[in-house]
């Protein structure tokens, strides 16, 4: 995929205040949402926010290699890795079968554990088949020159259903739990029976082996006659686009986003039903039920609920180290509706105690989809813009 690429790398923005308008796209287009206040902790740092790419177009995800290197995808194909010295440079991948239609396409991305002896990764994304689209993890490895990336495991795990007509609700996000396996979020591709359907793998937190794509030890229902059944770490989830390990307990959240009453964190558990169960009459759709139904049995409340307005929530990921400050342990959520990254303050314990708004990305970059520590300790976040304006920013403390 041949566009433009800009080399930006020393642009240095101290709380911008250019406002970058968001996009429209579907239920995930711009809304006006309340000011976020700022956190009441003392020794919350200012940031700073540097430009690494820019030119880029819907960038889903991002992974920092131990050499350094950034990789990132784009929904509508392809790879891009930024060098240690700066250097921008597209990988050579084949994405001649990508299903990219709406909110589905190249999505999560997440390096192996091992990476540094293998070259693995793995991907998330919608595939043409000649039986019809569906989601497929892909697991790749790339070459140390960071020149082309190889299908390694095609799919690793395939049969992930998509919404063929509308590319809604794809998900999809893969992280590794603390024990080594694959976790992946996925959408429930706006199916109202799919989220309660332990038959399905779509509206799940699926729990793979990454090796052979197979059902992980210690899931809840490795006993099922049914191989998909086994799969499943977690359900009754509506779009899972965000997935992350929390410092010091290893706990798995995931970021659910919502439909127009609630937006969502949860705090995951092996078998756990989370409670969307949007099915309606005649099988239709139903968007003004809660996100999570309590009248369901043992459904479990979320952690956080956005409430109305909604944010769109997508990425997650912690915050972890003491050059951090009071934002040490904290929760970032990137924001869809509206813009910037919304941070969550929650306890071992699961509860939640604070949220704000992180005043170097309000109303500066527009969206954001994907905020991420990498290894080196800094922030590395994504933007969700389109029409090839979006940026790959790494944000770093100040002092």
């Amino acid at each position: 995929m041949n566009r433009p690429r800009l080399l930006a790398l020393s642009a240095v923005l101290l709380l911008a205040g250019c406002s970058t308008a968001p996009g429209e796209q579907g239920e995930e287009a711009a809304t006006e949402v309340p000011d976020a206040a700022a956190s009441s902790a003392p020794g919350v740092p200012a940031l700073t926010v540097d430009v690494l790419a820019d030119g880029l177009d819907h960038p889903w995800d991002v992974a920092r290699a131990p050499d350094g290197t950034l990789l990132l995808d784009e929904r509508g194909g392809g790879f891009t890795a930024v060098l240690p010295d700066g250097t921008v440079r597209e990988l050579d991948a084949p994405f001649d079968d990508l299903f990219a239609d709406g909110e589905t396409g190249l999505m999560g991305l997440t390096l192996d554990p091992a990476f540094d002896r293998d070259r693995r990764f793995y991907t998330c994304q919608g595939v043409e088949t000649d039986d019809g689209a569906e989601i497929q993890v892909v697991a790749w490895t790339v070459d140390e020159q960071w020149t082309t990336a190889t299908r390694v495991a095609d799919p690793l795990l395939g049969g992930i259903p998509v919404n063929e007509s509308t590319g809604r609700h794809g998900g999809c996000r893969p992280r590794f739990d603390p024990t080594g396996q694959l976790l992946v979020g996925t959408g429930d591709n706006a199916v109202g029976s799919n989220p309660q359907d332990l038959t399905t793998l779509a509206g799940k937190v699926l729990r793979i082996d990454p090796r052979t794509g197979g059902p992980a030890a210690g899931n809840p229902f490795l006993d099922s006659p049914d191989p998909a059944t086994r799969l499943i770490w977690s359900y009754g989830h509506r779009n899972v686009q965000g997935l992350a390990v929390q410092p010091g307990t290893g706990t798995v959240f995931s970021v659910e986003q919502g439909s127009d009453r609630d937006d969502e964190v949860n705090r995951s558990v092996a078998g756990g039903n989370y409670g969307w169960h949007p099915a309606g009459e005649g099988g239709d759709y139903d968007e003004s039920v809660p996100m999570t139904d309590l009248g369901l049995p043992g459904a479990i409340p979320a952690v956080w609920s956005s409430g109305d307005p909604t944010i769109a929530a997508s990425g997650g990921g912690f915050l972890s180290g003491p050059q951090w400050g009071a934002y040490d342990g904290v929760l970032l959520l990137g924001v869809q509706k509206d813009t910037g990254v919304l941070a969550l303050r929650i306890d071992a314990d699961g509860t939640l105690v604070e949220q704000f708004r992180v005043p170097e990305l309000e109303d500066s970059y527009g969206r954001v989809r994907s905020p991420v520590q990498g290894d080196d300790g800094a922030l590395y976040v994504t933007t969700d813009n389109g029409d090839g304006e979006d940026q790959l920013l790494r944000v770093t403390p100040q002092g």
